[in-house]
């Protein structure tokens, strides 16, 4: 059976892919994704905040005579914290490289064009084999027009396209009045690929603190609906891979996505949940379900439930809103 795809350019054993999360912080972690089956690993994002606040001196000069006033402390900024600063995820690419022989993607996460973006040659320089742009922004400026939004995507991943060789991937919100167009412009702007979809974590209310706190609750498989439906309209359009994450936590989540189009499938919420030797098992589930209905390889499967391939190409746009409610029924208890 051959499991074998193509992603961003990198021969692939399988298309089960470790989406970015805390677990790869850990190198041991990394060996043991390696061990369960994971074809490659994308690394934790690295911020945008992380890179601007990285000059020590600038944080010196900042608080130079700030303790004047008891107020003075609060007009800027803290410095982000976490578990990697720049320098350290550098080294945590390199070392990743020379623990495993499968692909390691660094990852970046910000939301404006600027100097951060030529950190990406330096992510290339420490042996990352590609980049994931992860562009994170929530417009609230009432007169800022969405061409203006969008323009920010296509800035920042032709400012990381001067900068480097190894190709760059783009992880997506849906968020665009006409995502199609949107995919359109990246891949004619060079993106390797696109990562379907970005799940943006909403706040909560603590009632008994009165604090608006970050609330970051898993994925279910509920959320793998969104994604499969624009791979399925996107596949054979652009020339860029595609990526889907977000909601798979099972064998059939996986093959759903691949018979819709994807090239990879991005495994997160269910190792985080479950543990890394999910991998394994979804691996092995796959392998049953294509013996089964005699599957020879993922490239035979890969599309042929697509927009372009399936027998109702209708049912990916409107026409199913309607066929769904048209046919729902309230039962009686």
């Amino acid at each position: 059976m051959d499991l074998t795809t193509t992603y961003m350019g990198l021969r692939l054993r399988t298309p089960l892919v470790v989406a970015a999360s805390p677990l790869s912080d850990e190198l041991d972690n990394i060996k043991r994704m390696e061990d369960a089956g994971a074809s490659a690993v994308v690394l934790r994002s690295l911020f945008e905040e992380q890179l601007l606040f990285d000059n020590l001196e600038m944080f010196q000069g900042l608080e130079q005579g700030t303790h004047s006033s008891p107020e003075a402390l609060s007009y800027f900024p803290e410095p982000v914290h976490c578990h990697f600063g720049p320098h350290e995820y550098l080294e945590h690419i390199a070392r990743a490289k020379e623990a495993v022989r499968i692909p390691i993607i660094a990852s970046l996460n910000g939301s404006s064009p600027g100097g951060w973006t030529n950190y990406s040659r330096q992510m290339q320089q420490a042996g990352a084999d590609g980049i994931e742009l992860n562009i994170y922004t929530i417009p609230t400026d009432l007169d800022l027009p969405g061409s203006e939004v969008e323009q920010t995507f296509l800035d920042v991943l032709e400012a990381v396209k001067r900068e480097v060789k190894i190709p760059v991937a783009m992880k997506l919100s849906p968020f665009f009045s006409n995502f199609a167009n949107m995919a359109k412009r990246l891949d004619d702007l060079g993106a390797d690929a696109l990562v379907l979809f970005n799940r943006f974590y909403q706040p909560d209310i603590d009632l008994e603190a009165l604090e608006v706190r970050p609330n970051i609750l898993l994925s279910t498989p509920m959320a793998m609906r969104l994604p499969l439906r624009w791979i399925a309209i996107l596949y054979s359009r652009l020339r860029a891979n595609l990526a889907a994450t977000s909601g798979i936590h099972r064998a059939s989540d996986a093959l759903k996505m691949l018979l819709v189009g994807a090239d990879v499938t991005m495994l997160c919420s269910v190792i985080m949940r479950h543990g890394i030797e999910q991998i394994t098992s979804i691996e092995k589930e796959m392998l049953d379900w294509m013996d089964a209905h005699e599957y020879a390889s993922i490239l035979q499967l890969r599309g042929s439930m697509s927009q372009m391939n399936c027998p109702d190409p209708a049912a990916f746009e409107r026409a199913q809103y309607m066929r769904a409610l048209s046919n729902y029924s309230l039962k009686p208890h």
